[in-house]
């Protein structure tokens, strides 16, 4: 299994990386919670409604908590927070939540695991690896300075690991 990536042209020229390319993960399909559950009952005892109703409890749970200002911790798996995006106001007294809170989202972290050798690995990508994906669109063989407009044919001056999808797997640490 590995991470696929697309290579994306910044085309902004405001943005910090304009003219550069940049990987961008490349998402193949949405898992939800009954495809969890069906999966997930292969590989135990539990039923799948079992399974769904937990998951559906653990969601509500977990929103009240979040909504309580608590950080809810799944040893093994991370932890969530709310956060609060926002605006700066001159003085304390001219805050108020309607001028000042401009929305809330929900911060996740993944747990962090160190091994003997002292090295922190995150839960989700230890072991790891990343492949170019299927069908890239963008021309790696040409030159930089093959005349591109921007478009999805331009070049990178970089090899390459894989061309359109047959390529290799690169072990990614954190």
């Amino acid at each position: 299994m590995s991470v696929f990536y697309r290579l994306s042209k910044v085309t902004s020229p405001k943005a910090k990386g304009y003219g550069k390319w940049y990987p961008r993960a490349v998402i193949t399909q949405t898992v939800d919670t009954e495809m969890l559950a069906t999966i997930m009952q292969r590989n135990c005892t539990l039923k799948k409604a079992d399974i769904v109703a937990v998951i559906s409890e653990l969601i509500e749970t977990m929103a009240d908590q979040l909504q309580d200002s608590k950080r809810v911790k799944l040893n093994g798996f991370g932890s969530f927070k709310i956060g609060i995006r926002g605006e700066g106001a001159d003085s304390a007294a001219d805050f108020s939540i309607s001028k000042n809170i401009k929305g809330l989202h929900v911060l996740f972290q993944p747990e962090v695991k160190t091994d003997g050798s002292g090295l922190r690995q995150k839960t989700f990508i230890t072991g790891c690896s990343v492949q170019e994906a299927p069908k890239n669109d963008v021309d790696t063989t040409k030159p930089a300075n093959s005349g591109s407009n921007g478009g999805g044919n331009g070049g990178s001056t970089q090899p390459s690991n894989g061309g359109n999808g047959g390529g290799s797997h690169e072990p990614i640490g954190d």
